[in-house]
C-alpha cells in the first residue's frame, strides 16, 4: 500500500514538473523575441533563397519508428493517453517517465542556454549534401537529418526524388528507373489525357472541368502559373493522378499541392527568378520529363494521405481534432477563447492541412517549408500537427483581443506577406520542440476529459 502511494506521488510530482517544464518553454517560444532554431544555433541575419547563401540551422532529428509513432498511435494519444491499470507495472511506468521529464528538461535548459550565432557555414552544409549525394548508395536517414534545416536550392531536385522514393537511393539503378517511370507517366497521359471526351464517363468529363476551372486559380498571385503552358502541365498532371486514384479522384486543394514540385523540377532548367520563367521555349521532352516527376512525386507524397483526400476526407477531419488538443495543452488561454467565441477549428484549419499552408504563406518560402514535409517521411501527417499548432500561436496575443468574426476574418487573411525565413524558421523551431516534448511523454496531451 505504501509503495502504491509513493508510485502516485512520483507520478504527480512528474506532472508537475512536466507541466512547469511547459510553461518554461512556452514563455521561451511564445514570446517571439528568440528569433533563431531551438535546441539549435543560427545566424541572426534573413535567409536568402537565392543561391548557396541560404541558411538553415544544421541539426538532426530522430527518423526511428518510436520517435515518429504511427497514425494509431497518435489517435489513441489524443483520445485516450496512456493509462497504466497494472499496478506491477507502475515501478517501470515511473522510472521512464523519470527518464523522459530528464530528456525534456535538458532540452529547456539547451533552450537557455544556446548562443545565437555560432553554427556550422553554409559551405560546410554544402559539402555534407555532396558528399551524402556522391556515394555509391545514399544513406536516406543521414539525408533526412541534412534536409529537415533546409536543402541548398540547386540540389533540391535531386535530393527531394531520393526523399519521396521517387528516385532510387543507389546511383546505378537511378537513370534508368526515372526514365522507366517517365515514359509510363506519357503512356498514361496518352490512355486517358489525350483522348476525345466522347471516350470519358460523364463523371470524367466533370472532374477534367473542375480541374479546367481551378488551374487558373492556382497560386494566382504568381504570374508563371497564368500561362497558358503551365496551365497545361498542371491539368495533365492532376487528370492523370485523378483517374489512376479513384479511391479519392480530384479533391480541390491538390492543385496546389503539385506546384512546389513543378517550380522544383523547372529548376534544373530555368534560372533566375521565378518571374521571368517561361515555358514557351522548353523542348516539349523536357516539360513531359517534368510533368513526369511531379507526377509521381505527388503520387508518393499522397500515398502517406490517402485518407485525407477520400470521401469526406477523414484523414483531415482527424488532424483537426488533434491539432485542437494540441492548441488546449500548449496555450489554454487562446484555446478557451476560441471556444468560448464559437470557432471551430474546420473553419481555418481544414484548409491547412488541405493544402499544406501554400495559401497561407508567400510562396516563395514554401520550397524550404516543404525540405522540412519531405524529410518527416511517413511521419509527415502526424508532425503537421505541431507545425499547424507553432503558426496558430504566432498569434496567441492578437487572437485573445478578437471576436468571433474578427477571429474568422483573421485567420481567413493572416498577416504573413511580409514573412521571411526567419519567420518560418521560428514556426519550425517551435513545432519541433514541442513535438519533442509531447513524443517523449504522449500522455500528457491526452485530452483531460
Amino acid at each position: 500500500m505504501r509503495l502504491h502511494l509513493k508510485d502516485q506521488r512520483d507520478k504527480e510530482s512528474l506532472d508537475s514538473r512536466f507541466n512547469q517544464t511547459l510553461k518554461n518553454v512556452q514563455g521561451l517560444l511564445k514570446g517571439r523575441s528568440i528569433p533563431g532554431k531551438i535546441l539549435l544555433t543560427r545566424r541572426p541575419d534573413p535567409l536568402d533563397d537565392s543561391g548557396l547563401q541560404e541558411q538553415s540551422p544544421s541539426y538532426q532529428r530522430s527518423f526511428s519508428q518510436n520517435d515518429a509513432g504511427t497514425s494509431d498511435d497518435a489517435d489513441k494519444t489524443v483520445e485516450g493517453g496512456v493509462r497504466n491499470t497494472n499496478n506491477s507495472d507502475s515501478n517501470t511506468t515511473v522510472n521512464k517517465s523519470k527518464s523522459s521529464m530528464s530528456k525534456i528538461e535538458n532540452a529547456a535548459n539547451e533552450v537557455q542556454n544556446s548562443p545565437i550565432g555560432t553554427r556550422a557555414t553554409d559551405s560546410t552544409r554544402v559539402v555534407e549534401f555532396s558528399r551524402e549525394l556522391s556515394g555509391q548508395t545514399v544513406i536516406l536517414e543521414r539525408l533526412r537529418e541534412l534536409s529537415w534545416s533546409g536543402v541548398p536550392p540547386y540540389m533540391r531536385p535531386n535530393v527531394w526524388r531520393l526523399l519521396l522514393g521517387y528516385a532510387p537511393s543507389n546511383s546505378d539503378r537511378r537513370e534508368g528507373a526515372l526514365r522507366r517511370k517517365r515514359v509510363e507517366y506519357l503512356d498514361c497521359v496518352a490512355q486517358f489525357y489525350d483522348i476525345p471526351d466522347t471516350e470519358r464517363s460523364a463523371d470524367e468529363i466533370s472532374m477534367l472541368r473542375q480541374i479546367s476551372v481551378d488551374c487558373p486559380r492556382t497560386v494566382p498571385d504568381v504570374a508563371f502559373f497564368q500561362q497558358a503552358q503551365v496551365q497545361k502541365s498542371l491539368a495533365r498532371i492532376l487528370y492523370t493522378w485523378a483517374i489512376r486514384h479513384p479511391a479519392s479522384g480530384y479533391v480541390q486543394g491538390i492543385n496546389d499541392l503539385v506546384t512546389p514540385f513543378l517550380v522544383v523540377f523547372l529548376s534544373e532548367y530555368l534560372k533566375g527568378s521565378i518571374d521571368s520563367w517561361s515555358l514557351s521555349d522548353m523542348p516539349s521532352e523536357k516539360i513531359s520529363d517534368i510533368e513526369a516527376d511531379c507526377y509521381w512525386s505527388l503520387s508518393k507524397l499522397l500515398d502517406g494521405m490517402q485518407d485525407h483526400y477520400t470521401f469526406a476526407q477523414p484523414g483531415i477531419q482527424r488532424l483537426v481534432f488533434k491539432l485542437k488538443e494540441l492548441v488546449r495543452r500548449i496555450d489554454e488561454p487562446v484555446s478557451r477563447h476560441m471556444e468560448d467565441q464559437g470557432l471551430e477549428y474546420l473553419q481555418f484549419a481544414f484548409r491547412w492541412f488541405n493544402c499544406l499552408l501554400i495559401r497561407e504563406i508567400p510562396f516563395h518560402l514554401i520550397n524550404r517549408l516543404w525540405d522540412t514535409y519531405l524529410a518527416e517521411g511517413d511521419a509527415l501527417p502526424d508532425f503537421l500537427i505541431y507545425i499547424f499548432a507553432s503558426f496558430l500561436l504566432t498569434w496567441s496575443d492578437e487572437l485573445q483581443k478578437l471576436d468571433f468574426q474578427e477571429m474568422v476574418m483573421f485567420l481567413q487573411h493572416l498577416p504573413t506577406q511580409n514573412w521571411t525565413y526567419q519567420e518560418l524558421e521560428t514556426v519550425l523551431s517551435r513545432a519541433y520542440v514541442w513535438h519533442s516534448m509531447f513524443n517523449m511523454s504522449p500522455s500528457h496531451l491526452a485530452s483531460s476529459t
